[in-house]
């Protein structure tokens, strides 16, 4: 959709498009002065995410069970913080140049990549969702072309700009429940930015541990390299305090899949929570991530209002 759609003009998106200028301004700011507007802008949000800080809060509960609840307590707050300087990554992986993303960000175990690459048989670059995703994806795109996973947003203006960077940053769009989409691009040797770390319902998903809990998980990724032989690739993008970033590329996986759907979820599942646990507060932990339970009656947020 064009942006000056007049649909999109209409005084109720008047706020919006408030909220757009500002995030494309906060694009010429130094990368220091980011951080730390990212940062406050988390801090000062606080007030208005108690739903979401419950949230959150119940996830610690249930992942990090070892902690106080001072710690976790301290954790949540991070978190929230680190989560405002969300709003400043997605303008920056929407209107940065090349040129100024090159200067704050370092790569390692790119070979991995291009080993991946070369074997001809497309590429799952397998993330989790960290609230620094966004950015990552357009800094893995600095290095390779690649489709990236898309899902509708509620507002439709932020949805149509969000969808025309996307299409301009990256190869390709791929909707996030089309994966004959998925497959075409993998058996074209392409490479594909996935992370399937949330919970899609009970419909398609099966179930395996997170954090010790019991998580809906979806098998797709180990179906897919079945049925294209792919290479799946995991990597980590890390926030610095200075504005910069570091990529982490890791080998491709071996002996995947497995032939058991549950163990191959659940390797997946334990590879993200190992990198979570080396960052927590990158994490994104206002999702319900253990909403669906085998039992269907998804109590473990009950309490959560």
């Amino acid at each position: 959709m064009n942006i000056f759609h007049k649909q999109l003009l209409h005084p109720r998106f008047w706020l919006s498009w408030l909220g757009l200028l500002l995030m494309r301004l906060s694009v010429y700011l130094p990368a220091k002065l980011q951080y730390r507007i990212g940062m406050l802008l988390g801090q000062l949000m606080q007030p208005f995410m108690r739903s979401r800080a419950k949230v959150v809060r119940r996830n610690l509960e249930l992942c990090f069970p070892e902690m106080s609840d001072a710690e976790r307590e301290y954790l949540v707050k991070k978190i929230l913080k680190n989560t405002g300087m969300m709003m400043i990554e997605t303008a920056i992986s929407w209107w940065a140049s090349d040129r100024q993303l090159r200067r704050r960000v370092t790569y390692e175990g790119l070979e991995h990549l291009e080993a991946a690459k070369a074997k001809g048989k497309g590429v799952i670059l397998l993330t989790g969702h960290f609230t620094s995703m966004e950015i990552g994806g357009r800094l893995i795109m600095l290095q390779t072309p690649a489709y990236v996973m898309f899902r509708h947003l509620k507002n439709p203006l932020f949805n149509a700009v969000m969808m025309r960077s996307r299409i301009y940053h990256s190869e390709g769009i791929v909707m996030r429940d089309d994966v004959r989409a998925m497959l075409r691009a993998l058996r074209k040797n392409k490479v594909v930015w996935y992370a399937p770390d949330q919970d899609f319902g009970p419909r398609n998903s099966i179930f395996a541990k997170f954090f010790g809990v019991t998580a809906a998980t979806i098998p797709a990724t180990a179906r897919m390299v079945k049925m294209t032989g792919a290479e799946v690739v995991p990597f980590v993008p890390k926030r610095n305090s200075d504005g910069s970033y570091h990529i982490q590329i890791f080998p491709a996986w071996e002996a995947y899949p497995s032939g058991d759907d549950i163990v191959d979820a659940q390797r997946i599942n334990d590879w993200i929570e190992s990198q979570i646990r080396q960052m927590p507060e990158q994490y994104f932990w206002l999702h319900r991530r253990f909403k669906t339970q085998p039992d269907g009656k998804g109590r473990l947020y009950k309490k959560v209002r």
